[in-house]
């Protein structure tokens, strides 16, 4: 029997991905310009301080991800997710080791304190946390700190890190 079935290889890849989604930050854009909820970003004003204000900044962020928009999802990073590494090496990073066009989904999400909601995800068969911070009138995603400590070695150094582990999905 051969338990290298394709499937169960998919699905080591898209946990793969769904990781390093958690663990890819870069440093600070100087940009301005709004993200997540688009009714707010649109109209100027701030991002609903709720739980469906952070469940839609989940879920944009998630969509740029699985997208290939990486530098549109670094956007939305707290200011230590960008502060870990350069938005071009995040860029680097999630070109060369994440799997793209499998969409992300929010399945549930709790407030924690009023700053702070936990998110679940989920790509395919695999479901992770991710936390979400209130950041200057605007939910960010908060980095894991194994993503921020796999940062701060630079692009080349993580894209080599995650070629070892067999986590780079186009390896």
């Amino acid at each position: 029997m051969n338990h290298n079935h394709p499937f169960r290889r998919a699905g080591a890849l898209i946990l793969v991905a769904v990781a390093a989604l958690a663990f890819t930050s870069a440093c600070s854009d100087d940009s301005d310009a709004p993200a997540g909820n688009a009714a707010a970003a649109a109209a100027g004003g701030p991002e609903p301080k709720t739980l469906e204000g952070a469940k839609a900044a989940a879920q944009t962020v998630f969509d740029r991800f699985s997208g290939g928009d990486f530098g549109g999802a670094w956007e939305m990073y707290t200011a230590a997710g960008k502060a870990a590494i350069s938005k071009a090496d995040y860029v680097k990073l999630n070109e060369a080791c994440s799997r793209k066009g499998l969409a992300i989904q929010l399945t549930s999400a709790r407030m924690e304190g009023t700053d702070k909601a936990v998110v679940i995800a989920k790509q395919l068969v695999a479901a992770q946390s991710y936390t979400m911070v209130y950041e200057q009138n605007a939910w960010r995603l908060e980095p894991a700190k194994e993503g921020l400590a796999l940062y701060a070695k630079g692009a080349d150094k993580a894209i080599a890190i995650q070629k070892k582990a067999g986590t780079c999905a186009n390896a």
